[in-house]
């Protein structure tokens, strides 16, 4: 079970026993961050402590430079990177705002401050990790920590070093199979049904009208093969996102045709899961052109 726990001070740590701490952001938890849990799990197991982690509600780059709206971005909405933690095995699950309190803290005021409190026995870093306002390196951790730091190396596969850039990456650029790959799951996107404009029914291809529930990275413009998760139940479908250009349509629109599904679920809160990319927004000439699409389309997404 993880517990999280909200922190605005130092005061708000409530560690009953000694910590394998976990230090970074985590955007996406993904299969690079997910080593370093792994390392964290065997350490907690060999010497009887807990998994925890210090971590932040958004990127430190809110803080750090001068705002721009990405910034404020996510991979996984909050629950699903908490829940992704917990199968990565922490137990304790420290949040906090990167705030200029923070910003301004040295390394050793932070360890001083956070990681004393937390009761940390070891402490587990990514290599490229840096800490406090003079970015101290994961190496200079072993100078201004009494403790373990186990230094975790990359985790890379053919073409290079898996990081939460290459996954926001490969989202915007609508290779959601990739970022599948490198995230150790589908990437999921949730949503509320709303009324659309109805078009999809009237040429046999309904669709589920949705509007984004998270600040999360959406894919590319295109048409995708997608599971979609109803009242805990999944459908294969598939989803187009962009404007509908075929009927000059001017809004971003994000529907879903589902699968052997025929029910009214406006107002249901939803969750997608991209698969793969199967091709761009085209605008077609005619109706017949863009039904004979879909159906090759629905072909490759059922297989």
């Amino acid at each position: 079970m993880i517990v999280t726990i909200p922190i605005k001070t130092e005061k708000d740590i409530a560690t009953l026993g000694p910590t394998v701490l976990v230090l970074g952001y985590f955007d996406g938890v993904h299969v690079g961050h997910q080593k370093l849990f792994d390392i964290a799990g065997e350490i907690a197991s060999r010497k009887h402590l807990s998994v925890a982690v210090i971590t932040f509600n958004e990127s430190p780059k809110l803080t750090l430079h001068q705002y721009n709206p990405e910034q404020l971005l996510h991979i996984l909405n909050a629950e699903e990177r908490e829940r992704k933690l917990k199968r990565s095995g922490v137990e304790d699950l420290y949040l906090m705002d990167f705030t200029s309190r923070v910003a301004n803290m040295t390394a050793q005021e932070f360890v001083n401050t956070f990681v004393k409190e937390v009761k940390a026995d070891t402490i587990v870093v990514g290599f490229d990790y840096s800490l406090g306002s003079d970015r101290k390196s994961a190496e200079d951790l072993k100078e201004i920590f009494d403790g373990e730091v186990v230094i975790v190396p990359p985790v890379e596969d053919e073409k290079g070093k898996i990081s939460s850039t290459r996954v926001r990456q490969c989202i915007v650029d609508g290779n959601v199979k990739e970022a599948a790959q490198l995230l150790g799951a589908p990437l999921p996107s949730r949503g509320v049904v709303v009324h659309g404009n109805a078009r999809g029914r009237t040429i046999g291809y309904p669709t589920a009208n949705l509007v984004l529930l998270d600040r999360t990275y959406m894919p590319a413009d295109g048409v995708y093969t997608v599971d979609i998760e109803i009242q805990r139940k999944l459908y294969r479908g598939m989803a187009s996102v962009g404007k509908n250009i075929t009927f000059d349509g001017e809004e971003e629109r994000f529907e879903v045709n589902i699968f052997d599904f025929d029910e009214d679920i406006y107002g249901e809160r939803v969750t997608v899961y991209w698969l793969d990319r199967i091709r761009d927004m085209v605008k077609f000439n005619s109706v017949d052109q863009l039904v004979d699409q879909l159906e090759s389309d629905e072909k490759i997404a059922r297989k």
